[in-house]
């Protein structure tokens, strides 16, 4: 396997996680927020997807053919949050069915082109010429940074954890028993 490959494998493997986040909890709970600064789970989707979409359009000179169910760029003016949730008028479906265009729009980018293309990142300014090699790896450390937040969150709404399925990498313990083990250590100091 290339590095391309390995790098395309990566990137398909953070957008499952990110999205199995998702599954079986109700609309309620997937819009609902769970810190202080607003962060709910399908509003980190919905930010991963318009940040795919900026990165691997607008960077490498291309446009979806349906923008329909992105942030447009204007939507910021009023709401620098506009790509951090749900409007009323968005589902959880229609979220993910508009990330699976957008992840295909990206593969189409990754695959048309070598790891040393160029492209151009505006909002980076001086540092903003990249390559496709670049991005790919930009874009997998932020999605992994975002389903880790997902990850967090889903344990807080029903204690599902896991790497692709609940609890599928996790030792097999006692976790009130740990987690009172760390709190006395924790009280120590």
């Amino acid at each position: 396997m290339d590095l391309k490959e390995a790098l395309s494998e990566y990137l398909t493997g953070q957008r499952s996680v990110l999205l199995m986040k998702l599954d079986g909890l109700s609309e309620r709970e997937l819009r609902l927020p769970r810190t202080p600064t607003g962060t709910n789970l399908l509003g980190i989707v919905k930010h991963c997807m318009n940040v795919e979409y900026g990165y691997f359009g607008p960077t490498f000179g291309r446009t979806i053919d349906d923008p329909n169910g992105l942030v447009e760029d204007d939507a910021y003016d009023d709401d620098p949050q506009a790509d951090w949730y749900a409007t009323a008028d968005e589902t959880v479906e229609g979220i993910r069915e508009t990330y699976a265009r957008v992840q295909e729009f990206c593969d189409q980018t990754i695959a048309a082109s070598d790891l040393d293309a160029p492209g151009r990142v505006p909002w980076w300014g001086e540092r903003g010429d990249v390559t496709l090699g670049q991005i790919m790896v930009h874009v997998i450390q932020d999605l992994a940074r975002h389903a880790g937040q997902a990850d967090i969150l889903r344990e807080q709404v029903d204690g599902a954890v896991g790497f692709m399925s609940p609890g599928d990498n996790l030792p097999e313990i006692d976790f009130p028993a740990y987690v009172a083990k760390l709190t006395a250590l924790a009280d120590r100091f």
